[in-house]
Order: structure tokens, then C-alpha cells, then sequence
């Protein structure tokens, strides 16, 4: 029996609508509040929205958010708003960061838009209406699932294009965790894939029984999925089945995050969080939480970051590119270099 335990628990005063990994915590939507409570329960920030925050996502310093129609950016330092928010007509359903920085958002009406990392709007594409968006496999190919249930891969490059990974149709897909992916049949059997742009590397089997999936996790031992009844279930191969079930007569609601690979959030829409850990992973964890601390050091360069992205940005709209491409190439914005090296070998400055 793997040894995961209960940290500590938290009630929020109000229904929670979504919770969201950041930096080795976890920031929770409750009512019109956001509270971003650290690894070891303690509060870092609580904020006031707007609207109720349905979805949230978090690279780099730069927490993602979607509330009513509009897409909001805000400091993972103390609740900043970057951005004052856009929206699309219908609203945004899902959202996920991009590899290199970025974000890129599933709309209503079925088009899914590309924003840049400090939430300025880059590009539109068309792609019929998305159930959920899957996950990157590289910083161009994007896989997401459609509404009839199908996986669909689309490169979002200079030129955009998409097409059907297969014919299947799929019950529910996880996110792609480490380039694995959960999938479940209509008739209930549950198998990890490892996708490419235009099919499979490997698909294997994981369990054949009647499980109804909520949202799936992979830690360090690795996948873990919370079932409708309110129970975490651990997979690992068909033949040895289900590992441990977490949770019996707990219900532990239907929210689940991984903020490292040893820790896993659970949450219930009444507002009960818990915090589990897993001592057996420590290894594991020392490697998420040196990455938890690089996040948390990207966040604390925001402030810097963005006051040279702001001259880089004056400095290209007033004709400097030389001094535009310096400011680009210093904040690692490689795209944004290329484009003006370009510009300026047609003589744009």
C-alpha cells in the first residue's frame, strides 16, 4: 500500500469552482475569491475577481485565469493583475500555458486563440467546437479533443493547419503529463498513450474496470485518477489492476491538482481542501520542488522583466530595432528576436 497521508486540510467559506497548481501550492477560486495557499498551508495571497473564476493555469510567475467571458493574467507574487483582461464573444472554456511562455485558450464558439505570456492577444484560429484542450507536444503541435470525442492535432506555426489523429472517439481524455496521456473507451477500459503529431509511439492497456473518471493525475508513483464517487484510484498495470484507492467514504469532491510529484490537492465544491503527501517520494519531490523554486524566482523577476519588455516594445514601435532586439534577446524571447532580424534584413530600420 503506497503511504500517502493527509497534510492538512482547509474550508473555505465559500463553494470553490476551481483550484489550479502554483509552485508547489495551490490557488483555489471560492465564491469571488482567489487564495493562493503555499505547500504547507499557509495563506501567500488572497484576492477579489470580478466574476468566479471557472479555470486557472500557472508558467513562469504568470497565473492564467478565466472568469465569465473574459481571460485574465495576474503576479503568482501577491495577486498583481498584469493584464486587465479580454474576452471573446461566449466566453473561454480552457486554458493552458504554452511551452517557451504563452497561453493558449479554448473558446465557445469554436475557435481557440493564442496569447503572448503577458496576455496580449497574437493570433486566432478556427478549430470547431473543443471539449478540452489535451496538452503541447512540442511549442507548435497542440492536441485537444473535440465534442464528438475525438483527439485532433493542430500545428500553430505561421501557417495553421490540424487534422484527425484517428477515427476513435474517446469517453474522457486526461491532460498530457511528461508526454503520457489517460484515455477511456466508451465501454469503460482505461489506457496511457504516448502521442505524436500523427498517431501513437505506444498505447497500453491500464485497467478494464467500470471507472468513471473526473480528472487524472501523474506523481511520482504514477497515475492517479479521482472517480465520480469521490475516490483517488491508483493505476498501474492491467495485470496487477488497481494499487489503492485513497479516500473511502471520504468523498474527496471532484478537484484534484498535482503541485509536485509527491503531493496531490483535493478538493470538494462545498470548500473542503486536503493536502495529500507521499514520504516514499521524496526523490521525486526534490526534483519539483527545485522547479517550484525556479517558478518562484521567475515570479520575483516579474517586476524587472516587465519593465524591459515594455522599453523593448517602445523601442520597436519607435523604429530602434537594434536596441529592441538586445531587450528581446535579454528576456530570452527568441520568437520576437527572429521576427525583427527579419524586419531589419528588409531594411525596416
Amino acid at each position: 500500500m503506497m503511504s500517502w497521508s493527509i497534510s492538512w486540510s482547509w474550508q473555505a467559506e465559500n463553494r470553490i469552482s476551481a483550484i489550479g497548481s502554483v509552485e508547489g501550492g495551490v490557488l483555489v477560486s471560492t465564491g469571488l475569491q482567489l487564495v493562493l495557499i503555499e505547500s504547507d498551508g499557509g495563506i501567500r495571497w488572497t484576492i477579489e475577481m470580478p466574476f468566479k473564476v471557472h479555470s486557472i493555469a500557472c508558467n513562469n510567475g504568470i497565473i492564467a485565469v478565466l472568469a465569465a467571458h473574459g481571460f485574465y493574467v495576474l503576479s503568482s507574487t501577491n495577486g498583481e493583475m498584469l493584464h486587465d483582461g479580454r474576452s471573446t464573444y461566449g466566453g473561454f472554456t480552457d486554458v493552458l500555458s504554452r511551452p517557451g511562455g504563452g497561453w493558449i485558450l479554448s473558446g465557445k464558439t469554436g475557435q481557440m486563440h493564442l496569447f503572448s505570456h503577458e496576455g496580449v492577444g497574437i493570433k486566432r484560429f478556427e478549430t470547431g467546437k473543443i471539449r478540452r484542450l489535451i496538452g503541447w507536444l512540442d511549442r507548435e503541435h497542440l492536441l485537444w479533443q473535440s465534442d464528438d470525442g475525438k483527439l485532433w492535432c493542430g500545428r500553430l506555426g505561421q501557417k495553421y493547419s490540424k487534422r484527425c489523429l484517428e477515427d476513435r472517439t474517446w469517453s474522457w481524455v486526461s491532460r498530457i503529463e511528461n508526454g503520457r496521456l489517460l484515455l477511456q473507451t466508451s465501454s469503460g477500459e482505461i489506457s496511457e498513450g504516448v502521442p505524436h503529431p500523427f498517431g501513437w509511439d505506444d498505447m497500453t492497456k491500464l485497467n478494464s474496470d467500470s471507472l468513471e473518471p473526473m480528472e487524472g493525475v501523474r506523481c511520482g508513483d504514477g497515475w492517479w485518477i479521482l472517480g465520480i464517487e469521490g475516490n483517488l484510484y491508483h493505476l498501474s498495470s492491467i495485470e496487477s489492476d488497481i494499487q489503492s484507492v485513497l479516500g473511502k467514504e471520504m468523498d474527496l469532491g471532484d478537484l484534484v491538482a498535482n503541485p509536485t510529484l509527491d503531493t496531490m490537492i483535493t478538493a470538494t465544491r462545498d470548500g473542503l481542501l486536503r493536502m495529500w503527501k507521499a514520504p516514499h517520494l521524496t526523490n521525486s519531490e526534490r526534483e519539483s520542488r527545485y522547479k517550484a523554486a525556479a517558478d518562484a524566482a521567475m515570479a520575483r523577476d516579474w517586476e524587472e522583466r516587465r519593465v524591459l519588455f515594455t522599453r523593448a516594445r517602445d523601442a520597436e514601435e519607435e523604429g530602434r530595432l537594434s536596441l529592441a532586439v538586445e531587450l528581446y534577446q535579454a528576456l530570452g524571447r527568441s520568437e520576437d528576436v527572429k521576427r525583427l532580424l527579419n524586419r531589419q534584413k528588409l531594411g525596416g530600420e
